[in-house]
């Protein structure tokens, strides 16, 4: 998932870049709001990390103008401020949630998690596609107690986001821009994403069919299912 992290001190900055990096998130980072209210004008994110304290910009603005520009993305208040009001007032302008700093980077990670299950309903992290367990968590595939150790990262990423999205047509426009973190020109190469499941049948066939992985022609790709 992309994410936003504005944040001043470039020493956290760049140690939640690394941890979030680590655990396969696409991130992007800025120093202060001015720098940051241009990228959320022009991309799309799944989450929004905003320190308060910015040398430029009032956080709780910046926050207000993310909502308005990016309502599809989870804002997280990042805050060293001890007063209340000012929590309460980034949650009614729309935050998903605020961590206190010093904050332990498991638990803001976890914090997404939990935002995520909640904004794509999901039970728990598992999904069970036709006997494919897909752990989204520990990143695997698994088929009648057998790994499925052939899928590679992005093709991982593919699933996992199909999942997010699922009983969903997704567009190979909008699969590209969230994978690869990027917004993608009118002309880009859709056979790209085409491969890619293409790769992804091919491999998880060997298991059992894929018939839940369906191609919605003309426009891209989702994925069906009860769960």
């Amino acid at each position: 998932m992309n994410v936003l992290i504005i944040e001043d001190e470039k020493a956290l900055a760049y140690e939640v870049e690394l941890f979030l990096s680590k655990n396969n998130y696409i991130c992007e980072v800025c120093f202060n709001g001015t720098s940051a209210s241009e990228k959320i004008a022009v991309n799309l994110y799944d989450f929004i990390l905003i320190d308060l304290g910015l040398p430029d910009y009032e956080g709780l603005d910046l926050l207000k103008e993310a909502k308005k520009s990016r309502p599809e993305a989870a804002c997280i208040i990042l805050t060293a401020r001890a007063e209340v009001n000012d929590r309460i007032k980034g949650l009614d302008l729309g935050a998903d949630d605020y961590l206190a700093k010093p904050f332990s980077l498991l638990e803001l990670q976890s914090r997404m998690q939990a935002i995520t299950r909640r904004k794509f309903g999901l039970v728990n992290q598992t999904v069970d596609l036709d006997g494919f367990l897909v752990n989204l968590t520990d990143r695997t595939i698994t088929h009648l107690s057998n790994t499925v150790s052939t899928i590679t990262k992005k093709e991982f990423d593919l699933i996992a986001y199909l999942i997010l999205h699922k009983n969903r047509t997704l567009t190979r426009a909008q699969l590209s821009e969230h994978i690869w973190g990027s917004v993608v020109n009118d002309d880009y190469d859709s056979n790209f994403i085409d491969a890619h499941i293409k790769n992804i049948r091919k491999k998880l066939s060997v298991f059992a069919a894929t018939e839940w992985l369906e191609t919605v022609r003309g426009l891209g790709y989702r994925i069906k299912t009860n769960v």
